[in-house]
């Protein structure tokens, strides 16, 4: 896996890319109470806002870590937005996307990389 200074975890799965939060991130949000997914298709550039997550704490945005098109949606999250707090790195991952170059995830951090990031 991959990682983003945002707190987000990638997962390369073929030629799709998988995207989540990962754990820190779940823990400093608190409890999840809503989620609000992408549209499958939706074209978007590294950086654009791609989901809304509201918790108890405060509500974040989950930004595009790459450019391409988001070609699925975790759809359970929108029933059962608490997965997030319960398998960040597993069931809850929020949109898949598929990218055109996957060469641009090697500027990303790896786990070793991304756990002395939040020290």
């Amino acid at each position: 896996m991959k990682y983003t200074e945002d707190h987000e975890w990638l997962r390369v799965d073929g030629d799709v890319v998988v995207v989540g939060i990962t754990a820190h991130a779940s823990e400093q949000l608190g409890d999840v109470v809503f989620v609000e997914l992408p549209e499958a298709g939706t074209a978007v550039s590294a950086g654009d806002e791609v989901c809304v997550i509201e918790s108890v704490k405060a509500a974040s945005d989950i930004r595009a870590p790459l450019d391409g098109e988001i070609v699925e949606v975790n759809g359970d999250l929108a029933d059962n937005p608490g997965m997030v707090n319960e398998d960040p790195t597993g069931k809850a991952w929020f949109f898949k996307m598929k990218i055109a170059d996957l060469s641009a995830l090697d500027g990303m951090m790896d786990e070793a990389a991304y756990n002395e990031m939040i020290g």
